[in-house]
């Protein structure tokens, strides 16, 4: 029986597709690239936004117009917000996130599917290294405590909880043996790991490294609070990649509040200059949300200075958009979608400055780098692409057979990314 899995959204929602390729293997199943060739539709919703939501529902009705014969399951965000809505649209199974822990094995019951002998990924399955996918993603925790205004993930996700520390080490060891070099631990509210344990992220990043021998770990979008001075020293472990996605949206105190965000623009500024003092390499990337309702002009010149200070690697910028369900679609003083426009090009423009001011600190120097697939033929050689310890995408050029493998390389060039050419 053939399984294809189909995701949107974040990384969390890629981890938990990985989780059900290995549960759907050990059960005997064949994980098929090929949605038309499927038996069976496994789809990872998204609500994020009401675009997200909407592109959920697209993927829904596509997913049955191109293979109706096969049975369809549907979990995420938006099956667990709107359930009857998805159900609505013929699925055979919808599965909340509260449940989805456990979707394979309720899928095969509900669904009446048969146990088969454990297989292997095969030629052409849908696999971590099949997909050109050098890392993984591990989802450690899931839920959040907090209510930001504007976040609908929240009511979706549920209340925080954590996997024990042993179950990640194992899972992360055996991503290790099936060849990864990287993998990338996710959360809903990352920093807030081990609360229901007794324990912390700190806790669970020493006892990977400790006890795997995972080339590279990462940390995936952490909030900007809640992070201890020993949280610092993790990175004297070179594998302990440095880079941290520190979404902080605005840099507006009073857009901040509105938002109920827990972090204030000098508080911000001042971790990271001690993250900096700790680990000079850290590269810090952010989000900033444009055109919050009642974002003055003045407010918005507050969160440019502060881009600005911070000297953020990069940044993801988001035009707001209400989302039904949130404190925030029901407040005042839209901002107009022109003035969005406008807002999101300047700060497009100072995202690009700063990050060239981050690439030009590698000019010169060597960088290992974890090379990725699909690579280019040019003049016999091979142009090869993928990303440095603090997350900067390098394309340089190589011999042949340099998949998923970390190699120096000699940074010499800037153009829309870093260059370079292998070392030695």
């Amino acid at each position: 029986m053939r399984v294809h899995l189909k995701t949107l959204g974040c990384r969390l929602n890629e981890a938990e597709l990985e989780s059900w390729a290995r549960a759907f293997r050990a059960r005997g199943f064949r994980i098929s690239s090929d949605d038309r060739q499927a038996d069976l539709l496994v789809v990872n919703t998204c609500a994020v936004t009401e675009e997200a939501a909407r592109k959920s529902r697209k993927l829904l009705r596509r997913a049955q117009r191109e293979n109706p014969a096969a049975r369809l399951v549907v979990s995420g965000c938006y099956a667990s917000l709107e359930p009857e809505a998805a159900a609505a649209l013929g699925v055979d199974l919808v599965v909340p996130n509260a449940d989805k822990g456990r979707l394979v094995e309720i899928a095969a019951r509900e669904l009446s599917l048969p146990l088969m002998p454990a297989s292997a990924t095969e030629p052409g399955e849908y696999g971590l290294l099949a997909r050109n996918r050098q890392r993984a993603f591990v989802k450690v925790q899931d839920g959040c405590r907090y209510r930001c205004s504007y976040c609908i993930v929240t009511l979706a996700r549920g209340e925080e909880h954590s996997r024990p520390i042993e179950e990640v080490v194992e899972e992360v060891r055996r991503i290790h043996q099936e060849g990864i070099q990287e993998v990338v631990l996710a959360g809903v509210h990352l920093g807030g790991y081990g609360s229901d344990l007794d324990s912390s992220l700190a806790a669970l990043v020493e006892s990977i490294l400790e006890q795997t021998g995972i080339p590279r770990l990462r940390l995936g979008s952490l909030e900007p609070w809640e992070l201890s001075d020993h949280f610092w020293r993790l990175f004297d472990d070179p594998r302990l990649m440095p880079h941290l996605h520190l979404p902080m949206q605005s840099g507006a105190d009073s857009v901040l509040r509105r938002m109920s965000r827990r972090c204030r623009s000098g508080e911000f500024l001042a971790l990271a200059e001690r993250a900096r003092a700790r680990v000079p390499a850290l590269n810090i990337t952010t989000d900033i949300i444009v055109g919050f309702p009642g974002e003055t002009e003045a407010e918005w010149r507050q969160t440019l200075a502060f881009v600005e200070a911070a000297g953020f690697g990069d940044i993801h910028i988001f035009a707001f958009s209400p989302r039904a369900g949130t404190k925030a679609a029901t407040l005042p003083d839209p901002v107009p979608r022109e003035i969005q426009r406008r807002r999101s090009e300047e700060l497009h423009r100072v995202a690009e400055k700063l990050r060239h001011q981050a690439q030009q600190r590698w000019l010169g120097r060597q960088a290992e780098v974890l090379v990725e697939g699909n690579p280019e033929r040019a003049g016999g050689k091979w142009r090869w692409s993928g990303y440095t310890p603090d997350y900067q995408r390098v394309r340089f050029t190589g011999p042949e057979g340099l998949e998923n493998r970390i190699v120096s390389v000699e940074i010499n060039g800037i153009k829309d990314a870093l260059s370079g050419r292998m070392a030695g």
